[in-house]
């Protein structure tokens, strides 16, 4: 299979054997972000809304790298620990897609990497 690997040194480094995101055929599958500071490396902690811009901070860096916005998003995966954040959550997620919002699914799961509140993951298209 011939991809590419994107890598962004404005994102948190994986912390695992995956990568940022892969690109194959014009396609690109971006890992699920958590609310890491790529530049300390700690978590960002305080409100839902604070976690969720920095997922988000996270995913545009990502999608910049190879040449693409959150227009360039065709769908996202959300995935929460308490689905009542889903509110708080969604405003933000929102926020950043001006037009035309991608396909999506919001999961409530029982526990995230580093027992955070959210992780996003999200497909886009060149």
């Amino acid at each position: 299979m011939n991809h590419t690997i994107i890598k962004s040194a404005n994102a948190p480094a994986a912390i695992g054997p995956y990568s940022q995101a892969t690109l194959h055929n014009g396609i690109m599958y971006v890992s699920g972000q958590i609310p890491l500071d790529p530049q300390s490396g700690e978590l960002v902690s305080g409100t839902i809304e604070e976690e969720t811009h920095q997922v988000m901070k996270n995913l545009s860096a990502i999608l910049q790298e190879a040449g693409m916005g959150f227009d360039n998003v065709l769908k996202c995966s959300i995935f929460v620990k308490d689905l009542g954040n889903f509110a708080k959550i969604n405003e933000v997620y929102g926020s950043y897609f001006s037009s035309n919002p991608p396909a999506r699914e919001t999961v409530e799961v029982s526990r995230l990497p580093k027992d955070v509140n959210v992780e996003i993951s999200c497909i886009a298209a060149l």
